[in-house]
């Protein structure tokens, strides 16, 4: 149900100021559900007790976001997409930036690290383990082995790379255009499927008008990121994003 109440805090913001977020590089990246509502399916444990897993099963609206998820390497050609996972009412994924000049020159053979990042809204993240082999449905199988990706299947045939620079050079998006569109095309998507398929209505937004991202560093950060995606289900029980256990009116 949407929150009417005014906001009478000022919101302070979670970008850091003067990172170029077009730049080259890997980002961990969450958006949640306006309300922590669940709307893309649940959580079951698949397998016998005590040794079940606890597995998210995406509904009709959970693979539409799949769907437009993959579909962001045709929007965006300077993308590649590593480990993700839809939860109930969140999505995590890495993304990263490929430089334009690799993709001109088709040789991009290693991820470019970016050196900074910011502490004022951090995620908690479990320690390292081993990278289990099994996925879930809703988590993507093309994550790369060690650290150099060989990249995600891309239609150049079908890409856009919005307006350009006096030069005629095409400008590249911000995380921030790349999350925009994404959350505009699946509302246009779940909109279509509340009026044909029978989805649940929804009042004001799908997606919180925020989202969360942090930069990744270095390889090890990368591996614990990933990790923390691949196993996001397992811990739905105590997930800081689960609806009875979020107290919080910060959208982040």
């Amino acid at each position: 149900m949407e929150n009417n109440k005014p906001t009478i805090h000022h919101r302070k913001s979670i970008r850091l100021k003067g990172y170029d977020y077009s730049q080259a590089g890997l980002y961990f990246i969450t958006i949640c559900c306006q309300d922590r509502i669940c709307r893309f399916g649940e959580i079951v444990t698949v397998g016998a007790y005590p040794c079940g897993c606890p597995t998210m099963i995406l509904n009709d609206a959970g693979k539409m976001v799949d769907e437009q998820w993959l579909a962001m390497v045709k929007r965006f050609p300077n993308i590649e997409l590593h480990d993700y996972v839809i939860m109930p009412n969140h999505f995590h994924c890495i993304l990263e930036i490929v430089s334009m000049d690799k993709i001109v020159n088709s040789q991009h053979v290693g991820v470019p690290l970016v050196g900074t990042h910011f502490d004022n809204d951090k995620i908690t993240i479990d320690q390292p383990q081993s990278i289990s082999k099994g996925r879930p449905q809703s988590i993507s199988k093309g994550r790369p082995q060690g650290y150099a990706p060989t990249g995600s299947p891309r239609n150049d045939a079908e890409t856009t790379t919005g307006s350009q620079n006096d030069d005629g050079i095409p400008k590249n998006k911000t995380i921030g255009d790349m999350m925009d569109a994404f959350k505009s095309i699946t509302t246009v998507e779940y909109i279509r499927g509340v009026k044909s398929k029978g989805w649940d209505r929804f009042k004001g937004k799908i997606w919180q008008r925020n989202y969360y991202e942090h930069i990744i560093r270095d390889e090890q950060s990368y591996l614990t990121i990933s990790d923390y995606i691949i196993k996001n289900p397992e811990k739905w029980k105590d997930d800081k994003f689960k609806p009875e256990l979020n107290t919080s009116t910060n959208p982040m």
